[in-house]
C-alpha cells in the first residue's frame, strides 16, 4: 500500500506580485513531495495567481499615495481584528504536515495559536538575520515589522547574496534561468507607486528609445510616440525584461533579482516610507546599482548612462534555481 501524500499548505500575501510569482514557480516541485493547499490574504496584487485557490481572505494589505509611498493611515484603517481572529480561526491547520508562510500573517497566527510548527519562508524571512543590509537611517517600525510580523524558529530568507548560512539566493524561475541573454534598444519600466501620467510625462523626454511601461492602471496595450503602455502580465513583462537594456524599478526583490541575473542594467527607486524597500536599495548598492530616493531625483542624463552602460560589467549574484529547492 502506497504512503499518504505529505499535505502542504501554501500561504503568501498580495502584497505586490514577488510573493505571488515565487509560489507560481515553486508549485511544480511542491507538488512532487505532496498535496500542496494554497492560501492567499490581502487585496492589491495585480498578478494572476493560475492554481486553485483553497483559502481567499482579506486579510492585510499595503496601500500607496500618491507621492509613491505607502499610505499608512489606509493601511491602519483597514485592520481588523474581529475579521482577521475570525479568518485565522477558518483555517484547519491541524490537519497538514508542512505549513509554508512567506511572509503571510493569518496562517502565522493560526499556527501560533494552535502552536503548530511552521516554515517562515521567503525574502522577508531574511531580516531574521542582522547581516542582511540595512539602510544607515534604521527605522524601529520597520525593523519590528520585519523581524517580528511573522514570528517563528523556522526562517529560511532569501536574498541577492548568502549573508548567512540560513539565507540562499533568489529562487529565479525556469523561463528566465533557460533563456539567452539578449538586448534590444529598450528600457523597461515598473513603478507601480507613481500615477501613470507622471510616467509618460517623465520618460516621454527619451525619445528615440523606446520605453514600455507597465502599470495597473493600463488595461489594454497602447503605443504612444515612444512609449508603449503594459497591463501587469506576467509574460508580456518577462519578456521586456529578456529583451530590454535596462530595467527601473522600485525597491523589490524578485524583479531586480531578475534583471541582475540577465545581466541588465538597473536604476532602483524604492517606495517611500517602505522601509523593506529601503533595506533592499542599500543591498542593491552594494552591488552597484543606482538608488534613488525619487523619481524627480532622477535625471534623463543618468538614465541615458545606464542605458548606454549595458554588458559593461556583470552583476553576480547568487541564485537558486527552482528545482534546487
Amino acid at each position: 500500500m502506497s504512503q499518504p501524500k505529505m499535505k502542504i499548505l501554501y500561504a503568501f500575501p498580495a502584497t505586490g506580485n514577488g510573493h505571488i510569482s515565487r509560489a507560481i514557480t515553486l508549485n511544480p516541485y511542491l507538488s512532487k513531495i505532496g498535496q500542496v493547499d494554497y492560501l492567499i490574504s490581502g487585496t492589491n496584487s495585480s498578478l494572476n495567481f493560475p492554481y486553485p485557490l483553497k483559502y481567499k481572505f482579506k486579510g492585510i494589505s499595503l496601500f500607496y499615495n500618491k507621492e509613491g509611498g505607502l499610505d499608512h493611515f489606509k493601511f491602519l484603517r483597514q485592520l481588523n481584528f474581529l475579521r482577521i481572529y475570525k479568518e485565522l480561526k477558518k483555517i484547519p491547520i491541524e490537519k497538514y504536515d508542512w505549513i509554508i508562510s512567506d511572509f503571510e500573517p493569518i496562517s502565522a497566527l493560526a499556527c501560533i495559536l494552535k502552536k503548530k510548527p511552521f516554515m517562515h519562508w521567503g525574502h522577508q524571512a531574511s531580516f531574521q538575520y542582522l547581516q542582511t543590509p540595512r539602510p544607515h537611517e534604521k527605522s524601529l517600525l520597520g525593523e519590528t515589522l520585519l523581524t517580528r510580523y511573522i514570528n517563528t524558529d523556522c526562517s529560511f530568507g532569501l536574498h541577492f547574496k548568502s549573508y548567512h548560512h540560513n539565507i540562499c539566493g533568489p529562487v529565479i524561475k525556469n523561463s528566465i534561468l533557460e533563456t539567452s541573454r539578449k538586448a534590444d534598444d529598450l528600457i523597461s519600466v515598473y513603478l507601480p507607486q507613481y500615477p501613470l501620467v507622471k510616467l509618460i510625462e517623465f520618460f516621454g523626454n527619451l525619445k528615440p528609445i523606446d520605453v514600455q511601461i507597465f502599470h495597473p492602471e493600463v488595461k489594454v496595450i497602447e503605443k504612444n510616440s515612444n512609449i508603449g503602455l503594459y497591463p501587469i502580465n506576467k509574460e508580456l513583462f518577462d519578456n521586456s525584461l529578456i529583451f530590454c537594456k535596462l530595467l527601473i524599478t522600485g525597491g523589490g526583490f524578485e524583479t531586480p533579482s531578475e534583471a541582475l541575473y540577465l545581466n541588465k542594467r538597473l536604476i532602483s527607486i524604492p517606495i517611500k516610507s517602505h522601509y523593506e524597500q529601503k533595506c533592499n536599495a542599500a543591498a542593491l548598492s552594494k552591488l552597484n546599482v543606482p538608488v534613488f530616493s525619487d523619481l524627480e531625483d532622477l535625471s534623463k542624463d543618468v538614465v541615458l548612462r545606464e542605458y548606454e552602460y549595458y554588458g559593461q560589467y556583470e552583476n553576480s549574484i547568487s541564485t537558486l534555481a527552482p528545482q534546487e529547492i
